[in-house]
């Protein structure tokens, strides 16, 4: 007679895992890897060959690593490349309890990169993986040699849409997001301006099916601190206040013009902290950049990167 694993062991997760990405596994076709980081299971990929410079790839809400299937697929072949999943996120640990405010994710992340002794780092940064990424960056300077940023932030700001306004109200939050899972249903309409495919959506939608699985995206929207009294307001500040010493960091802006959350407002921001930044703007594409430019934005990366080699 075998034992079943406890549901948040290792075995339990990959066995889970396994099994949320078998119908969509053609797009997603890359080994399981787990890491424990502050007390929680944290699932990532790492692909390509070791002892190159990795690029690192961070999500945001309501995606996962699968956002960042292509990034990994085209560049794995010649460098390392990771990308993860938050804690609460995709294929990691969701605990219900967890720790999910900015400062939380930030040190999942530093617990990875110091475990892995990544080094020369690449940041690829998308939506909260801006904030989360550069809030790395902040505790690590030494191991960040070049920063991409696609429709993402990492400094303060008074703009937030209606539509994820009215998610933050207490009742209708918890119910629309984590009871009905409105926000991952809205986002692979909303923020998309060319549809995407239904295996694409499924993928997207895939890790989020139960109310317990979408702890972490209500907690995302409840954590944009908008004023000096949100628990994260000192995290950001000090995030935004160290963006001025990756100045002359190599660092490429890649944005999905047509976002109606992070609005070309937000571009026009992180080319005034670093106008030393390589630049492209995908006019018809909205906030889910690599879906509705993925060739585009693929050919600026790999510009970008033999542009700036890691010596």
């Amino acid at each position: 007679m075998t034992t079943a694993a406890p549901p948040d062991s290792p075995a339990a997760l990959l066995k889970r895992a396994r099994e949320t990405v078998a119908p969509f596994a053609e797009l997603y076709p890359f080994q399981h890897q787990f890491a424990r980081v502050n007390e929680a299971w944290m699932h990532y990929v790492d692909e390509g060959p070791r002892g190159t410079a990795p690029l690192l790839c961070v999500h945001g809400n309501p995606t996962w690593s699968f956002f960042f299937r292509e990034i990994v697929r085209e560049f794995s072949a010649e460098q390392r490349v990771l990308a993860v999943d938050h804690i609460g996120c995709g294929l990691s640990e969701k605990p219900a309890s967890g720790r999910y405010d900015l400062a939380g994710h930030v040190a999942n992340l530093e617990r990875l990169v110091l475990d892995l002794d990544l080094r020369d780092i690449t940041l690829v940064l998308h939506d909260w993986g801006g904030a989360i990424g550069m809030g790395l960056a902040r505790l690590v300077p030494e191991r960040i040699a070049r920063i991409v940023v696609m429709n993402t932030a990492a400094f303060r700001s008074k703009s937030i849409p209606l539509r994820i306004s009215v998610c933050r109200l207490p009742f209708f939050g918890k119910l629309a997001i984590q009871g009905l899972n409105g926000f991952s249903r809205a986002a692979i309409r909303m923020a998309t301006t060319k549809g995407l495919a239904p295996e694409v959506a499924a993928g997207l939608l895939a890790p989020y099916r139960r109310p317990a699985d979408r702890v972490a995206q209500l907690a995302f929207v409840r954590d944009i601190p908008l004023d000096p009294g949100h628990p994260s307001y000192a995290t950001l500040t000090a995030i935004e206040e160290s963006l001025e010493s990756f100045r002359d960091r190599p660092a490429c802006i890649l944005w999905g013009e047509r976002d109606w959350c992070f609005t070309p407002e937000f571009r026009r921001e992180w080319e005034r902290r670093w106008p030393h930044a390589t630049v492209h703007r995908a006019e018809d594409a909205g906030h889910y950049l690599l879906e509705d430019a993925g060739p585009a934005v693929l050919g600026w990366v790999r510009t970008f990167l033999e542009a700036h080699p890691v010596q």
